[in-house]
């Protein structure tokens, strides 16, 4: 069955378990994604949590109050069927990473910048072997090529399911070594979304807050935490 029918058509939404995972079942029926594909889940708690927002919906069914469903879709439709594209395009960020380029002015944000993010430049060394150079201003600079593959090693680790919420992770903040920080939990989602909006802070400090680019910002930290519950769901 279509997994976005208009109108709500079933009476009870419950969980099935298989040798490949949780599958979905509407009254006995099981859930395809947009593609037709089995929506299969890899652990309970991700089955849990997309079987209460079909059972949520009222008359009519509205994906947007559907987060977990709508990203089990793209694992399974999108990531699985491009999953060395998705991989080696996130891991690209690596070369132009938010944390490695730095303001030449004033010496306030320069100082706020290296605070917050050498810390984090100097753990994804640690972690991974991986030591990316901050520069001045935003001519690019090409990072050490071994730092870059062992990031991308990493990435080509992840499950589908994984490399769809770190796909919003990291496009999202701009940076694959945030991305990282949010999936080994070296700080929580909330304090790396703060790393990733330095430069936004400090401009409000200045200027005031613009109320488009609030609103803006808001919709972009809701999709954050999003993604970062999803990876938790994936790996509970």
């Amino acid at each position: 069955m279509s997994g976005w029918a208009k109108k709500r058509f079933w009476k009870e939404a419950s969980i099935e378990e298989s040798g490949e995972g949780f599958g979905i079942l509407l009254d006995g029926r099981p859930v395809k994604t947009p593609a037709k594909a089995p929506l299969t889940l890899p652990t309970r708690p991700m089955a849990e949590a997309v079987a209460a927002e079909w059972a949520a919906q009222e008359e009519k069914i509205d994906p947007t109050t559907m987060p977990v469903t709508r990203s089990a879709n793209a694992a399974i439709d999108k990531v699985t069927i491009q999953y060395g594209e998705v991989a080696d395009m996130l891991a690209e960020y690596g070369g132009t990473d938010l944390l490695c380029y730095r303001a030449t002015a004033p010496e306030a944000l320069i100082a706020r910048q290296a605070e917050s993010w050498d810390p984090i430049l100097d753990w994804a060394a640690q972690e991974f072997g991986a030591r990316l150079v901050a520069v001045a201003g935003v001519m690019h600079h090409a990072q050490d090529a071994s730092a870059l593959e062992k990031l991308r090693t990493e990435v080509h680790k992840l499950s589908v399911f994984e490399m769809a919420a770190f796909h919003d992770l990291v496009g999202i903040s701009g940076s694959l070594i945030l991305g990282f920080a949010a999936l080994r939990e070296l700080h929580d989602a909330d304090e790396i979304w703060r790393l990733s909006r330095v430069d936004e802070q400090w401009q409000e400090e200045q200027w005031g807050v613009d109320e488009d680019a609030s609103k803006e910002a808001r919709v972009k930290y809701e999709a954050f935490l999003h993604a970062n519950r999803f990876y938790k769901l994936a790996n509970i």
